[in-house]
């Protein structure tokens, strides 16, 4: 596919956030935070529920490139992202993007990440180069 600036990428939704996938993703990455994993510690730090890892958004966008950027044919050179709004088990998000700037071989993403209510939680941006 020939990328131009201002194309979208085609949007990815996610499932719901579960707490299991929580307690799976504090394992595989470290993160034990109790903040992610235990209710009360969570409602005694102000928040009605444990809250979704700010790096499993993130992964979401890596899926969302290589559903875009296939890794047969990109590879990812960077990838950065902002955290915005607080995602909670249950919230669907929904990965969107569009193309900032093509130049040979190297492409400029802009991503974000939006919950069902329709609030931005994550933007970042990403360098995709295409494998020669």
């Amino acid at each position: 596919m020939n990328w131009t600036s201002g194309q979208p990428l085609r949007a990815l939704t996610k499932p719901a956030i579960t707490k299991d996938q929580l307690r799976l993703y504090a394992s595989a990455s470290g993160d034990t935070n109790p903040i992610h994993l235990d209710e009360a510690f969570a409602r005694e730090a102000g928040f009605p529920s444990v809250i979704v890892h700010g790096m499993l958004s993130m992964a979401f966008l890596a899926d969302h490139l290589q559903y875009n950027f296939p890794p047969s044919e990109y590879h990812v050179v960077k990838l950065r992202s902002r955290f915005r709004k607080v995602t909670f088990p249950g919230d669907v998000l929904s990965c969107e993007g569009r193309v900032k700037k093509a130049e040979s071989g190297s492409l400029h993403v802009a991503l974000l990440t939006r919950n069902q209510r329709g609030e931005i939680t994550t933007e970042g941006e990403a360098e995709i180069k295409k494998i020669s």
